[in-house]
């Protein structure tokens, strides 16, 4: 059977930058950060700088009280994603049932913690008072937010929750890809979402040294590539595509958004939290992603990269990239969009990977916010501190690379209805 296409049909995000992807983008455009000073009351945590969204119960409005009980954060999140990627791609108020068969509409919301916010808050409950939520055990699932966007629209089709920490967002839209490619879905629904705010499972990200030691400057907090680095800003939200199988797409007028035409996976197999020192893996996703999509290193018009803002990560990544694309690196624009997002963990990969599609049909290269000292052995074009305007994106990947030594890339592309 020969391959599918795959396209993108609609997509939806929800993060301290604003309550949908115009909101967001606008935000970077505006060069705005969302993420502000926390103090938690424990002394041990050190890091001050989070992305954390305002509570709100306007963003549930139309959601059923029930499904909201049993939903922690990272699942509710999940849900308003999902709602604008779903309006986006079928209309507003429109049930995607009734454009597509149930069974041929499947879901992937991967997330690096899942409910691991719900275990800590229901178990302090229970220690106090003998009981808790009777909720909390669907509460405590990481497969709870691919559940309940399931049972909510009644999406009957393949059901996954990758689950792969920074890495898992792409993973699930890679993934989901190679699902409609192999023709056994018409539609997925594609993304990450993540919460951690409470205080045990802050402590325990911020003992290993993995966020930002920064105490009092928002733009040191999160400076990729620049010499002030010190770690990652950890952020709250969720982004979701909906991804469509292209002739079902183009037979219903669909608006195709961006076509996904590459994608790869690999292992580090090295440490737990710090990238392989000999870059194999990246190094390796890079160039297959490239190769699924039939693309040449010269081709590439923007590459979303990782860019965690950790001493560690930015050089290697760098690195990497120099040895998959040759030459041809130092002549791609790049940026890392978590300058301004910080860092949404199992959403990261889903967002920047919305944020290529808008590079694509704006001409607008994100910057790399506050790269005032750019560290000499992260030489590349990061686009630093200005936004690159006017420019013709063909051609974009996002690579994501998370704990456990996973590292993941996408191919996405300007939609041209031409066979391959």
């Amino acid at each position: 059977m020969n391959a599918k296409r795959v396209v993108v049909t609609g997509y939806g995000a929800v993060c301290s930058l604003g309550e949908n992807v115009d909101k967001i983008w606008d935000s970077i455009i505006d060069y705005r950060v969302g993420y502000r000073r926390v103090d938690y009351p424990d002394a041990n945590i050190t890091a001050k700088f989070f992305g954390f969204m305002e509570p709100d119960r306007k963003r549930y409005s139309g959601f059923s009280k029930t499904i909201l009980k049993m939903s922690p954060d990272f699942a509710k999140y999940a849900l308003v994603a999902s709602r604008e990627a779903l309006d986006m791609a079928f209309g507003a108020g429109t049930k995607p049932t009734d454009v597509v068969p149930s069974f041929e509409i499947g879901v992937m919301i991967g997330t690096g913690w899942g409910g691991t916010d719900s275990v800590n808050y229901n178990n302090i409950d229970y220690r106090a008072n003998g009981m808790s939520t009777s909720f909390a055990a669907l509460m405590s699932m990481h497969s709870v937010g691919t559940g309940i966007v399931s049972l909510n629209w009644n999406l009957r089709g393949y059901q996954n929750t990758p689950i792969a920490a920074c890495a898992t967002g792409t993973m699930a839209v890679g993934d989901a890809y190679e699902i409609i490619r192999s023709g056994r879905q018409t539609v997925m629904l594609a993304g990450g979402s993540e919460s951690l705010k409470e205080q045990c499972n802050v402590w325990s990200i911020d003992v290993m040294q993995a966020l930002s030691k920064e105490q009092d400057v928002a733009a040191l907090a999160c400076c990729p590539f620049d010499r002030n680095r010190s770690g990652f800003v950890l952020s709250e939200g969720a982004a979701v595509l909906c991804l469509e199988e292209m002739e079902h797409a183009l037979a219903r007028n669909a608006t195709i958004l961006g076509e996904i035409t590459g994608y790869s996976n690999y292992s580090d197999a090295f440490d737990l939290t710090a990238p392989a020192e000999d870059m194999g893996a990246r190094v390796r996703v890079i160039q297959q992603a490239l190769a699924n999509a039939g693309k040449d290193a010269t081709e590439i018009d923007y590459i979303n990269v990782h860019g965690t803002s950790t001493p560690l990560n930015d050089v290697n990544e760098t690195k990497a990239l120099k040895a998959a694309l040759g030459d041809a690196a130092y002549g791609i624009s790049m940026s890392s969009t978590k300058s301004y997002s910080g860092h949404l963990i199992g959403a990261a990969g889903a967002l920047e990977s919305i944020l290529c599609l808008k590079a694509i049909a704006t001409g607008i290269i994100p910057a790399t916010s506050h790269m005032q000292n750019p560290d000499p052995d992260c030489d590349l074009d990061y686009t630093p501190n200005v936004h690159a305007t006017g420019r013709t994106v063909d051609t974009a990947m996002n690579l994501s690379f998370g704990f456990g030594g996973t590292n993941c890339g996408l191919v996405l592309e300007r939609f041209r209805d031409a066979p391959r």
